[in-house]
């Protein structure tokens, strides 16, 4: 494989958006640490099956926008691959198949080690991942992204990696859950204002083309603001006391959503999903921290 289509299969795997898989799952693991039942393969297992969901996802929203022409010339966001032109829609499905296939691995693993639960949540985000564009479904076309992104990578992400160590869903790890997956409908959020008027044309109803501009730039503030609420809240949860330290994260990267609110539009808004890229990174890490530091095995 050459340079130049290694470089367009890392483009369309879109490593960026990969924090909606570390975030949770980092998350998950320290709740599983402090009590006292993390294990290492349920937790790689699971790391594995929400990065093959986001994969999949990217695919499938490569394969089926660019043949809907959603993606075209004048997108204001990066290059995608089958839009123009660098990769064939047969060889992104080829691609789409094989991740799904591959998925099937930790999902079975952690069906046979903490529940059939992990089955059908495997099965259920596959349909989704692909659903997302894939009609008949079409998730993003009719506003339905933005549950599926907060479901998935949010409360089901992060208890279910708890629940992978030990097979215990647990109500903290649901809650705690509500940050990663309010930051992923921001940094989604944002996408859909950025694009809005491309989605509009060709009809993608995202929520901010059936409500508004005003109705998404007010999304992304309340979502960053459940970010920096949750930890808070967890701790009467009996969460350790040092999560917090994710709120404090979010509430210094508050300038993303402030930015947004106070007008930043078009390419500008480049720049915030970068920004919310790397919130999502770093809140992961930063709770995680901070659960073990104050917490610990009990």
């Amino acid at each position: 494989m050459s340079a130049t289509a290694l470089g367009t299969w890392i483009g369309a795997v879109r490593p960026k958006t990969l924090g909606a898989s570390l975030c949770p799952v980092l998350m998950g693991a320290a709740l599983a640490w402090n009590d006292g039942v993390f294990a290492w393969l349920p937790v790689a297992a699971a790391l594995a099956g929400a990065c093959l969901l986001q994969v999949a996802s990217n695919f499938a929203n490569d394969l089926y926008d660019g043949l809907r022409g959603t993606d075209s010339g004048a997108r204001l966001g990066p290059q995608r691959a089958v839009a123009s032109g660098l990769l064939t829609p047969a060889a992104m499905r080829r691609a789409l198949v094989a991740v799904l296939v591959v998925a099937v691995v930790p999902a079975a693993f952690l069906a046979w080690h903490a529940g059939w639960a992990f089955a059908a949540i495997g099965v259920a985000g596959a349909i989704c991942a692909v659903g997302y564009t894939a009609p008949p479904m079409a998730l993003a076309y009719r506003g339905l992204g933005d549950p599926f992104v907060f479901l998935f990578f949010g409360p089901l992400a992060v208890a279910g990696t708890r629940a992978a160590c030990d097979g215990e869903w647990s109500i903290a790890a649901l809650f705690c859950g509500v940050a990663p997956g309010a930051i992923g409908v921001a940094l989604l959020a944002t996408n859909n204002l950025r694009d809005r008027a491309g989605d509009a044309a060709s009809g993608k109803r995202s929520l901010v083309v059936r409500f508004g501009e005003q109705f998404g730039r007010v999304q992304i503030a309340l979502a960053h603001g459940l970010a920096v609420v949750v930890p808070f809240i967890a701790y009467f949860l009996g969460v350790p006391r040092g999560a917090i330290a994710a709120s404090m994260l979010a509430l210094l990267l508050a300038p993303i959503s402030l930015a947004v609110l106070m007008g930043r539009d078009g390419v500008a808004l480049n720049r915030t999903l970068a920004g919310f890229g790397a919130m999502l990174y770093l809140y992961g890490v930063v709770f995680a921290i901070g659960v073990l530091v104050s917490g610990g095995v009990r």
